[in-house]
Order: structure tokens, then sequence, then C-alpha cells
């Protein structure tokens, strides 16, 4: 709250316009790694250029994707995009396979969970984080070096097998 004159606008200036960043990711349920990549916001364009970065992960390897359903997870980029990749393929032959969880259900999801570990790591050093590039380094080199297990892996791959 600001005193002043009456009908005197009173400027105040602020020095922490909120920043933003975007993370895509993903967990290699075999090797309980993580993938996580920057983007400037979620969007179709975006979502394939990720999958894209995925798949220099692992050449030669069939993808599945599991994810919520936001609109660019299923809107017409990556519905071209899944279209050429796939071009002329059985079913069991796609290069990558995406499949959603249910809506509103982000229980199902194990990535949520990484990103909470990550949210809890930047709680728990708060203190050192006093820049907003602080804080992105400091959670991206989190996730990016942890090994993540979850118990709803098996829920989607029950007997894994190596690739």
């Amino acid at each position: 709250m600001v005193w002043g004159k009456r009908n005197t606008p009173i400027a105040v200036p602020l020095t922490n316009e909120r920043q933003r960043q975007t993370y895509y990711g993903a967990i290699n349920m075999l090797t309980q790694t993580g993938h996580l990549q920057e983007q400037p916001r979620g969007e179709g364009s975006n979502t394939v250029a990720y999958l894209r970065w995925c798949q220099s992960l692992y050449p030669n390897k069939k993808l599945l994707v599991l994810w919520d359903g936001a609109s660019y997870h299923r809107g017409a980029e990556m519905q071209t995009f899944l279209a050429q990749e796939n071009a002329g393929l059985a079913k069991a032959e796609w290069k990558v396979t995406c499949l959603l969880f249910a809506p509103n259900a982000p229980e199902q999801n194990p990535t949520e969970d990484l990103w909470l570990k990550g949210k809890t790591y930047l709680r728990k050093h708060f203190a050192v984080n006093t820049t907003f590039a602080a804080v992105k380094q400091c959670f991206s080199t989190f996730l990016q070096t942890l090994s993540f297990a979850s118990t709803k892996f098996s829920w989607y791959w029950p007997n894994p097998q190596p690739i």
C-alpha cells in the first residue's frame, strides 16, 4: 500500500517481474534416467522438437510416450509428426507411439513425481538460488543427474526387458 496526494498517480517500480521457464521431460523407465529440455513455451512445434530430440538419444529405437492430454500433445503438429514418422508401418512397428493418461489424472503420471522432486529440491536450497538463472540451473542440474524410480512404472511396464 502506498499513501500519496489525492488525484496524483504514484508509480511503484517492480523489480521482480514474473519469469517463466517451460520444461519438457521424460523418464526412461528401464534406466530410470530423466531427459529434460528447456523450451520457450508448451506448444506443438516445441513438443515435436522435444520428441525429435528424444529420438536422437535413442536412434533406431521405438519410443512409447505416455503423457497428459495437453492440447499441444495431441494437436495438429503432433498428428502430422506422428503420421510422417509412422507412415506405412503396422501399428506394432510404429517409431513413435503416444498414449494419453486419463483426463485430469496427474497422479497416474510418474513424470509429475519427477517435477515434484525437483521443486522440493529447489525449496530446500532456496537460500543459494538468488536469481531466476540460478533457480533454472539448480533445477535442471538436479533433475538431469537424478536416477528416478517410481512404483508407477510397473503400472505401465510390469516386466521391463533390456532394449
